[in-house]
């Protein structure tokens, strides 16, 4: 059954205000995207695309992320990965993942900015 939403008839709920793509192998893609709320309030919203092995559509999973929530989610987030890189794979080289063509949806081809700060950084300097 189709019915208009008249909660959603303002476009900004309808698009992103500002977004980016990471393309992560052959068959997966990750969205970041800038929404506003009906009250001028912006979140984020995180989409994984995966291509489905019969060719026919995509999954999608969507996550949501709010303003009062981005510290604590970039602290957990520097910390897991920090984690991984200097606990679990100290010798692992994971810049050898960094590729042109994972840029590739940026504009103008800019370089993603990395994700875990320097052992000598702390998270304060990456709170927005």
């Amino acid at each position: 059954m189709a019915y208009d939403n008249k909660n959603f008839s303002d476009n900004r709920n309808n698009e992103s205000l500002f977004s980016k793509r990471i393309k992560a192998g052959k068959r997966r893609t990750y969205f970041f995207d800038v929404r506003s709320t009906r009250g001028n309030d912006y979140f984020i919203t995180i989409t994984e695309s995966k291509k489905r092995f019969d060719d026919n559509g995509y999954d999608r999973h969507k996550m949501f992320l709010y303003k009062e929530d981005f510290n604590k989610f970039l602290t957990a987030l520097t910390e897991t990965i920090s984690y991984v890189k200097t606990d679990l794979m100290p010798d692992f080289d994971f810049d050898a993942y960094n590729h042109d063509h994972e840029n590739e949806g940026i504009e103008g081809g800019a370089e993603l900015p990395a994700i875990v700060a320097e052992e000598d950084s702390s998270i304060e300097d990456w709170k927005m």
